[in-house]
């Protein structure tokens, strides 16, 4: 008898989780299209109310894949009193080391945890917008999609955070201030250009880049009182990678999250003095990262202040939107079946059941190579989607931005 550890490695698992991302991504897309349409002109502060519900109900069912199909512990050390007081409860800006895949799934567990997963939104890349579901998700939810020209962007970013931190609820903005993912070639140029330029040199993070930052600070100061610090890390000689792969093969990681609350006037108000701020935020997070890595605490080597930490629970909330999401989406593919052998459609009814077909076959002969190639035929389209939606619209996409070392960190 299959064990439910085998079962969470079946491609038709795997399969019927993406087609129920994409049927209630489409599905997610449509309504708020219509909210924008119908509703934004008319009441704003109703549309943004109703937006967080879309949003999170899209969102949640990557964090139910985290939190409950995979059964992903996250440890968050953050001062007691800080958690208590104002965790959830307040505009905030994010600054993450973006090193991982799955980086950004470990920053909508923990804001999923704190209730603000509806609205967490980011500094994105203008072509994400086009992607359907997520990107088309980000676009009519309203972030903050750059041109990565800075004449451009800064006006962008000075009428977008007024809309963005205009919710009625709680709002947590991510800047990935590193500008793009960790990779080796990546750090050798941020290396090389801290060398040239007499700055300290990163192990662990890439040479932050501070012009949207300094950009952001004047409309943020008296909308976004407050800058998380999140310090994210999976341990070196972690079995499982911490990949979406590993996820959706059940098989759980384990991200520990160290989070500072600081309040945003302790920012200078000089563009050049926070450009230093946040240059020395980031030698001082990459210590934090070395000290966990040598010593498996944040706190030992780093100076920082010992905290505590949670670990959060998953939420019902998340397995019950997924498990409404799978029913309506798995019901539309069978009564698509069913309506094609009434209807007496053929072509369209062969070639679902081949698809199926050739997935039961696999997990049959799951050492057939003939069938693995039919499978992986079957499935090209639907992961493509799902790559295009969860790993290239996520923030943790790598670009060549970033791997060139003449390009100054400020630009």
């Amino acid at each position: 008898m299959i064990t439910l550890e085998e079962l969470k490695k079946l491609r038709l698992i795997h399969l019927c989780i993406a087609i129920t991302f994409f049927t209630s991504g489409l599905t997610v897309n449509f309504a708020q299209l219509l909210l924008h349409i119908f509703l934004k002109p008319f009441n704003k502060q109703l549309f943004r109310k109703l937006m967080y519900y879309l949003c999170y109900s899209f969102y949640c069912q990557l964090v139910f894949v985290a939190d409950w199909y995979a059964g992903c512990t996250m440890r968050v050390y953050m001062d007691a009193e800080d958690e208590k007081k104002y965790g959830g409860k307040e505009n905030v800006l994010l600054i993450m080391n973006h090193q991982y895949e799955i980086d950004w799934l470990a920053g909508w567990m923990i804001s999923d945890k704190m209730g603000v997963l509806g609205n967490c939104k980011a500094y994105a890349k203008k072509a994400i917008r086009y992607v359907p579901c997520m990107g088309w998700a980000w676009w009519l939810a309203e972030f903050v999609f750059l041109n990565r020209d800075y004449d451009k962007d800064k006006e962008i970013i000075a009428k977008q955070l007024k809309i963005v931190f205009s919710y009625p609820d709680p709002t947590w903005l991510l800047l990935n201030a590193e500008g793009t993912r960790f990779t080796p070639s990546k750090h050798e140029a941020s290396v090389k250009f801290a060398q040239e330029r007499g700055m300290t040199v990163l192990k662990h993070h890439l040479i932050p880049r501070t012009k949207g930052f300094t950009t952001s600070l004047p409309t943020l100061r008296g909308i976004c009182p407050v800058i998380y610090d999140i310090n994210m890390v999976f341990k070196r000689d972690e079995k499982v990678p911490p990949t979406m792969l590993s996820l959706l093969n059940g098989k759980a990681v384990e991200p520990y999250l160290l989070m500072r609350r600081i309040p945003l006037e302790q920012v200078p108000t000089d563009e050049k003095a926070a450009a230093d701020w946040l240059q020395k935020l980031f030698v001082e997070k990459d210590r934090i990262i070395d000290s966990f890595h040598e010593t498996g605490s944040f706190f030992t080597t780093s100076g920082v202040k010992e905290v505590p930490y949670k670990i959060y629970g998953p939420r019902l909330s998340s397995l019950l939107n997924f498990a409404g999401w799978a029913t309506y989406s798995l019901s539309c593919i069978f009564y698509y079946l069913i309506s094609s052998l009434l209807a007496a459609n053929w072509v369209g009814l062969i070639t679902a059941l081949s698809v199926l077909g050739i997935c039961t076959l696999h997990l049959i002969i799951p050492h057939d190579t003939a069938i693995l190639i039919c499978s992986l035929i079957c499935f090209l389209t639907v992961y493509w989607l799902m790559g295009l939606a969860i790993n290239k619209t996520q923030i943790s996409k790598g670009s060549s931005y970033g791997s060139n070392s003449k390009k100054a960190s400020t630009n």
